[in-house]
């Protein structure tokens, strides 16, 4: 019986197979189509790979076609390589040329592009240098082809070094529980690296930090990129001077900016892409002028102050924005802020943790970032376990926006304790729930003098999701501030009585 079933499921299994018809390739008479006519792989760096990118091709006909060739027009000599639906391609010429590739009636196929691209290999070498070629299907009367486009850039690598053994170098980046140094893969910056020009980026891998008693400076313009997991850091004693200078054009030539390494515009406003810029406790006299920082986990970390009588950190014109954690996270720090502008954060715009001294003036603290308990401003003078458990805390707030998509934009959260636990928002609009557990609770006390808080009235940003926190004509924080006179964050003077936050009113 077994024996039976078995010769039933043969002749069954053979009937299906000698239905089947062999599928006839034609070859392709031409008329492909195309997702697109030209792949731009955007921008990349010298010898960095770039993201993998996607062209898918349509056989349209009613007909199953071999496509006699695909290839890269510049041959096994091209920067670009390719993969189509998992074929590596010919012998010899893998990656670049491909033959008798088949394709079904009414079906696709995926053609995956990548390149790395020497820079040093370009017979006239520029700041940049546009890299292009094509793909190629067929040839003679039947030629199409889809073009391939990529902006190469030099940069300036810093990196940390490799022992013989292949040991990275590292640097302190701070203790255990049980007091004991803990390094991380770094390296520190030497003589020849302590000032940053606007002629090539800077790429930085792996923690770079500033020696105890240098300086770093940073020239306008500036453009310095960070790779995942990297960061910079300033170590006791030492400083970072940001020269940053007002920009005439949106190319904003003169600004200093610090992103992540990955130039893609699907990156261009992810956050957490890179570590931090990190104030380790000791360093002092950072300037910060004319910056924009963005998509890191934490934009500006402050750990500690020097105990100088002024601020440790002086910010002017500073943007910071897309963030994972924080803009600024400072524990016990000492910053100065004016026409600052944070957004957007994981956390807490700007979180003034563990005490510390703070004064900001005209500056705008937004965050839209989805989610409950997303601040644009968190106050408080503690951290639980540490010794001291509370810190003293100063801070000040002068004709600034403090805004965000959730109920509360600021949170107040004050131990009890014998420090100093003193702030002041003077001529400010800020948003806070009005929950009677708020409003009652004697922290906010402050929110009921009508002479000097808006609440929760529109600030009307021009497109907060798109950091654009310039304010409209509808906005209710124009004209509220004191005569504080001045340039705006885009250099404009401003009106008297003057307009809240960074920006004066926009007239646009």
């Amino acid at each position: 019986m077994r024996n039976s079933i078995f010769f039933l499921f043969f002749v069954f299994a053979v009937s299906l197979t000698s239905c089947r018809k062999d599928f006839d390739f034609e070859r392709s008479s031409g008329g492909l189509q195309f997702s697109k006519d030209t792949v731009y792989l955007d921008t990349v760096f010298t010898n960095i790979g770039s993201s993998t990118y996607t062209l898918k091709v349509y056989n349209r006909s009613n007909k199953d076609i071999s496509i006699p060739t695909i290839q890269l027009g510049k041959g096994t000599n091209s920067k670009y390589r390719m993969m189509i639906d998992g074929m590596q391609g010919n012998v010899g010429a893998e990656g670049k040329i491909f033959s008798n590739v088949e394709l079904l009636a009414k079906d696709s196929l995926y053609i995956f592009i990548e390149t790395t691209i020497d820079y040093s290999e370009f017979a006239n070498p520029q700041a940049e240098y546009l890299y292009t070629d094509e793909i190629q299907f067929d040839a003679g009367t039947n030629f199409q082809k889809v073009d391939l486009v990529t902006l190469v850039k030099d940069a300036v690598f810093l990196y940390p070094n490799r022992d013989n053994e292949g040991n990275y170098e590292t640097i302190p980046v701070g203790v255990d529980e049980e007091g004991q140094t803990v390094s991380g893969r770094g390296f520190f910056l030497d003589a020849t690296e302590l000032s940053w020009t606007a002629e090539k980026p800077y790429v930085i891998y792996g923690y770079a930090g500033v020696p105890p008693g240098e300086t770093l400076n940073i020239a306008p313009g500036a453009r310095v990129h960070f790779h995942a997991g990297s960061a910079l850091i300033a170590y006791n004693g030492s400083s970072i001077k940001v020269n940053g200078a007002q920009s005439s054009t949106e190319a904003l030539e003169n600004e200093v900016i610090f992103e992540g390494d990955r130039l893609e515009n699907s990156f261009s406003d992810s956050p957490g892409q890179w570590t931090a810029i990190w104030l380790t406790q000791g360093s002092t006299g950072h300037e910060f002028t004319n910056m924009t920082i963005k998509n890191a986990t934490v934009g500006i970390l402050v750990s500690g102050n020097s105990g100088s009588a002024t601020a440790d950190l002086k910010l002017k014109n500073v943007q910071i924005y897309n963030s994972a954690n924080a803009g600024i996270l400072a524990q016990t720090g000492n910053i100065e802020g004016e026409n600052v502008v944070i957004n957007l954060a994981g956390s807490a715009s700007l979180y003034c943790n563990y005490g510390g001294t703070y004064n900001f003036t005209h500056s705008t603290f937004n965050n839209n970032w989805s989610g409950t308990q997303k601040y644009a401003v968190r106050i408080d003078n503690y951290v639980q376990g540490a010794t001291p458990e509370t810190q003293p805390l100063n801070a000040n707030f002068t004709n600034s926006i403090i805004f965000g998509s959730n109920l509360s934009a600021l949170l107040i959260d004050k131990a009890d304790t014998a420090n100093p636990f003193n702030y002041m928002f003077t001529k400010c609009q800020i948003k806070l729930s009005t929950a009677s557990n708020v409003m009652n609770n004697p922290l906010y006390a402050f929110m009921a003098d009508t002479a000097n808080i808006i609440q929760n009235e529109t600030p009307d940003f021009l497109n907060a999701n798109r950091n654009n926190l310039r304010i409209g004509q509808n906005s209710d924080a124009k004209g509220f501030g004191t005569n504080s006179g001045g340039l705006d964050i885009l250099g404009q003077a401003r009106n008297t009585p003057s307009d809240l936050g960074a920006y004066k009113v926009s007239i646009e």
